[in-house]
């Protein structure tokens, strides 16, 4: 039996609840037991229990702490660390948040049995901001849920018209609107290709708005270049059909631990244009465009190739789809089962 924090259900769902929930639903029936506070709690409270509450309920059981913190009393436990942006980047968050994980982030890794990671890339980090042990941490990649794939056309034109896209023609760019997603890069980027592209051609931007301190260092949100269109939150059950709809997918994030939006644009069959930085040249590898995040022409380039060159298009596809069918989530859940089992056994 292997108790799981699991806390962080209680929040709205990200990328850290559906990795969660993902794996707990493939993992063996009566093998695993969720430990969450009585009542959904956020913020210093969420810590305070899990530092002081939770050990006193692990009863000596193997934890499994699955969204990059856990309690320091627990040292039989396996804690998932999907990246190192606190101790990499500091200025990206708030300053109380950054300075409680670069405390916590090295004393947890080196406390636990194992430490799981997303991707070679946060390995990486993780060994040299650490000093964790090489043997401790295990790679183990996410997986693409099974929605996401080619889809049909009466889908697409439905989500199209329910999202109120000004064009079926459009290049898609997805995420929450933070610096690390480099939006400002990309809306540059737009402003220099948009008259070169046919007029039905628009860029359309999805995504959580968030706070006003996240659009600090993104100016061009206040002046936004023509044909551009901000969906705001997309509901869950259209982002299949919003994918697959697209001409080409853009994410030139700068930092990812692993990066599931441009798998799951592979898998639906949309070309995909990313960053050569960060993990996600090794999630994509030969399946997608891939420029320098933090140069907008080369950025202009690759979105004008993706859009004008239709037999380019046509490989990365097929490049894509078969790339993206790599990753499933059953492959994830039974990696991660082993290293609860062998930590459990050590």
């Amino acid at each position: 039996m292997f108790y799981v924090n699991s806390r962080i259900l209680g929040q709205s769902i990200t990328g850290v609840q559906r990795y969660l929930l993902e794996l707990l639903q493939r993992m063996p029936a009566g093998g695993i037991q969720q430990i969450a506070p009585r009542h959904p709690i956020s913020g210093a409270r969420a810590h305070l229990w899990e530092q002081a509450v939770l050990p006193l309920r692990t009863r000596g059981h193997l934890l499994w702490s699955p969204s990059n913190t856990g309690p320091l009393a627990v040292s039989r436990q396996v804690v998932t660390i999907h990246d190192v942006v606190p101790i990499d980047h500091p200025e990206w968050l708030n300053p109380r948040f950054s300075a409680w994980y670069r405390f916590l982030t090295p004393k947890l890794a080196r406390r636990v049995a194992r430490v799981i990671t997303d991707s070679e890339f946060t390995k990486a980090r993780l060994l040299e901001t650490t000093g964790v042990a090489d043997n401790k941490v295990t790679v183990v990649p996410l997986g693409v849920d099974a929605r996401f794939g080619p889809q049909d056309g009466d889908d697409v034109e439905s989500a199209i018209q329910k999202l109120e896209l000004p064009t079926s023609r459009y290049v898609l760019s997805l995420g929450s609107l933070e610096p690390r997603k480099n939006l400002g890069r990309l809306l540059r980027a737009w402003a220099i290709i948009y008259r070169r592209l046919p007029e039905d051609v628009w860029l359309v931007v999805s995504g959580a708005k968030g706070k006003s301190l996240v659009f600090q260092d993104v100016p061009e949100l206040k002046a936004l270049p023509p044909r551009v269109f901000l969906t705001g939150h997309v509901p869950d059950e259209l982002l299949p059909s919003l994918y697959a709809g697209a001409i080409a997918f853009a994410y030139l994030s700068v930092y990812e631990g692993f990066g599931l939006p441009p798998l799951e644009a592979m898998a639906s069959g949309t070309p995909t244009l990313v960053g050569n930085c960060a993990s996600l040249p090794e999630v994509v590898g030969d399946a997608a465009v891939q420029v320098d995040p933090y140069d907008i022409d080369a950025i202009a380039d690759g979105l004008q190739r993706l859009i004008e060159d239709a037999s380019l298009r046509a490989v990365l596809r097929e490049k894509g789809l078969e790339r993206a069918g790599q990753f499933k989530w059953d492959k994830t859940a039974e990696q991660t089962w082993r290293v609860l089992a062998e930590a459990a056994e050590d």
